[in-house]
């Protein structure tokens, strides 16, 4: 029996037009309705995910690249993820349900007291992944910051969240109708915060967290940079890992994080679940066959994948010559260094490639049986998620798609049974530790 794994979903194009540009789209779905949203998660949490993950991105982006992130569908429109939760909570019990927020879009103070209704509502299935995308600071009247300082304002944000979150200390909650206490305000801290880039005051008008509303909400994020480590390592819970899938890759990657959260001297590492975007087929000589006809892509399929990047770079790769290497002066400040680094590959600077050479690899598929690529039968990627637990002592994986059910099925249908009989992915149990928080530390 092999040991058991965390799995989640990554909401990937956020809140927003699911099946655009795919032919399940005439399944007739509204994708600004919640029941889209309500059938995918019941699959999810059927099948025994932990948490759900929405991806949302704040800005439709600057006025160059506007009309190349609507065309498709790839940057905009996107509903607030925020909004959505409490419908994905009404028709589930036990998945956590994670939107992404970025601290530009709420001070302190409302984001402590809007996360701890949520976390009780949902008794303790609530979490947040913090980004610190800068691109849209100008609909905030904030200035556009360097990178790093986009983190440093992070983790005072976080600091002040969870600084309110604990101004109710141990005492502050009465609750004894015998003697008509509620509370007991000798017990709250006045919580009077000035920083560098928040002023603020508490306590938090908002009750704490017990073990009946499940601690503390998850707090989840992205990032691969130096910096962006050094935030998960003092400050997450998960680590929403980017990354190669091959073994050596993983085993790679999960020593940076480990690493820098031994550099705070933290006891309980986060956990690290990569993103993985599985290509199920049905039989071997499928595979083989996907991955040899994407071997050498056409124009047309390099512009379709210049696309999807210019979206996630705001840069419109698509008006650029195939042929040219790509002058890193047409991306801004904005642009995450991951974003770059996976957009360059192996290459150890743009002007050591065109942009046909960046694209080639990104186009073309590989195999999961010899560590190319991600296409193979539902057992050959068991047996890869297997693998990954066994040598390279994985957490789990972040599934990634549209949240519509027929993406959700297409992926998981044939892998869950598998995956059960295995061990690694357990069934959810009636007596399972209550919360988010709990059942990412369960056994």
């Amino acid at each position: 029996m092999s040991a058991r794994q965390r799995f989640g979903w990554f909401l990937s194009r956020g809140f927003g037009p699911h099946g655009w540009g795919h032919p399940y789209l005439d399944w007739d779905y509204r994708w600004q309705e919640p029941a889209l949203y309500q059938q995918a998660v019941r699959e999810l949490e059927q099948a025994g995910l932990d948490l759900l993950i929405i991806e949302d991105a704040l800005s439709l982006g600057n006025p160059e690249t506007l009309d190349l992130r609507i065309r498709g569908a790839y940057g905009g429109p996107k509903h607030d993820p925020l909004s959505l939760a409490p419908f994905l909570f009404s028709v589930t019990e036990r998945i956590g349900i994670i939107p992404t927020v970025n601290p530009l879009q709420l001070p302190p103070y409302q984001a402590a007291r809007q996360f701890a209704t949520l976390q009780h509502l949902s008794r303790g299935r609530f979490g947040v992944n913090v980004v610190t995308d800068v691109g849209s600071s100008r609909h905030f009247g904030e200035p556009v910051v360097p990178h790093d300082i986009a983190y440093e304002r992070a983790e005072e944000w976080l600091d002040g969240v969870r600084a309110l979150w604990r101004s109710w200390r141990p005492g502050a909650y009465v609750g004894d109708t015998a003697s008509g206490r509620f509370a007991d305000g000798r017990h709250l801290d006045r919580v009077e915060h000035r920083g560098a880039h928040y002023d603020f005051d508490g306590p938090l008008n908002a009750l704490p967290f017990d073990e009946d509303s499940g601690g503390e909400p998850v707090i989840v994020s992205p990032g691969s940079s130096p910096r962006g480590l050094a935030f998960t390592g003092r400050q997450s819970d998960v680590q929403l890992a980017l990354a190669p899938l091959d073994i050596q890759s993983l085993r790679a990657y999960r020593r940076r994080v480990l690493d820098a959260s031994a550099a705070v001297g933290r006891d309980t590492p986060p956990a690290i679940l990569f993103v993985f975007k599985p290509v199920i087929v049905s039989s071997s000589a499928e595979a083989d066959r996907l991955v040899a006809a994407s071997e050498q892509p056409d124009d047309e399929t390099l512009r379709s994948v210049a696309l999807a990047w210019s979206s996630d770079l705001e840069t419109d790769l698509t008006a650029l010559d195939l042929d040219r290497p790509v002058d890193p002066a047409v991306f801004g400040d904005h642009v995450s260094r991951g974003s770059l680094d996976a957009l360059r590959g192996q290459h150890e600077s743009f002007a050591a490639a065109t942009l046909r050479e960046l694209l080639v690899p990104k186009a073309r598929l590989g195999r999961i049986i010899d560590g190319s690529g991600v296409v193979g039968t539902a057992a050959e990627v068991a047996d890869h998620i297997e693998r990954a637990g066994s040598e390279a002592d994985n957490d789990g994986f972040i599934f990634s798609g549209d949240l519509h059910p027929v993406t959700v099925h297409r992926m998981l249908d044939e892998l869950v049974p598998i995956l059960r009989r295995r061990g690694i992915l357990q069934r959810p149990k009636v007596d399972a530790p209550h919360g988010l928080r709990s059942s990412l530390r369960a056994p």
